[in-house]
């Protein structure tokens, strides 16, 4: 749903089934914005953004990046943006809104459906 509501949006998506495969991904192309989820078996979104945030900026290491998560208290915000994430964002979410934040991260302007 979420790749989706952004491809209506105007974006070009690539998504990942897993933190290795969005690093493998990392290694091949440059992105605008990282949209992670937080619960993901073998490598968690923690461990994940911590790990983008070790390379150089050259190598994406200062990519924008979103906490997608049902994780929704003010410590599991605190925790997102303290490992390396922009954005901590809980689901449900709402498409619009949603839209207009990775639109502000990538520094894109939003495409309106009115």
């Amino acid at each position: 749903l979420i790749a989706y509501t952004l491809e209506q949006a105007g974006a070009q998506v690539v998504t990942a089934m897993s933190a290795m495969q969005a690093m493998q991904a990392l290694e091949q192309s440059a992105f605008d914005v990282l949209v992670s989820d937080i619960g993901m078996p073998e490598m968690d979104g923690y461990r994940l953004i911590r790990q983008i945030r070790a390379r150089p900026a050259d190598q994406g290491g200062n990519l924008p990046a979103i906490a997608l998560t049902a994780y929704a208290g003010e410590m599991n915000q605190q925790q997102a943006i303290a490992a390396g994430f922009q954005r901590h964002v809980s689901k449900p979410v709402d498409p619009a809104d949603f839209v207009a934040i990775v639109a502000e991260l990538s520094g894109q302007e939003v495409k309106r459906h009115d």
